[in-house]
């Protein structure tokens, strides 16, 4: 017998249904506060709807469209759960949020470290880098 669409899930089932270990859920809740289910005796997890619905998007963002956790975490801050909820369900197109600050400058620097490549060549490269990012979601959207 197969349980309502409005039923609360367990994490087991979760897990299932997303096709993730059940740590890899716990982890999440860690690093997403948007994400909160219910804990009942003994320290079980009841996920309602909604938060199945937010960790599909969760998921799509991170191994569909190749986002990292502060990616994921800069998503939900600047758009919300409802946005990550819908990009889950393909119903709105990721944001090109490009490379992240941090990770970006740390890119620069550890090429230029690795390379005989100046400053303007490792720019021509990232800008490379972002235009194929480009043609990928392109390609990704048809």
């Amino acid at each position: 017998m197969e349980k309502s669409p409005e039923a609360f899930r367990t994490i087991s089932e979760v897990a299932g249904e997303l096709d993730v270990p059940q740590h890899v859920l716990r982890f999440w809740e860690s690093k997403f506060s948007q994400i909160r289910p219910m804990k009942r005796g003994g320290g079980r997890r009841y996920y309602r709807p909604e938060d199945v619905t937010l960790l599909k998007g969760v998921r799509h963002l991170l191994y569909g469209e190749g986002f990292t956790i502060k990616g994921v975490q800069k998503i939900l801050r600047e758009h919300g759960a409802r946005y990550v909820c819908d990009a889950g369900e393909g119903r709105v197109r990721t944001p090109d949020l490009g490379l992240p600050e941090e990770i970006d400058e740390a890119l620069l620097r550890s090429a230029q470290e690795a390379s005989n490549l100046s400053r303007e060549q490792i720019q021509v490269l990232k800008s490379s880098l972002r235009e194929l990012d480009r043609i990928r979601q392109i390609l990704k959207a048809e």
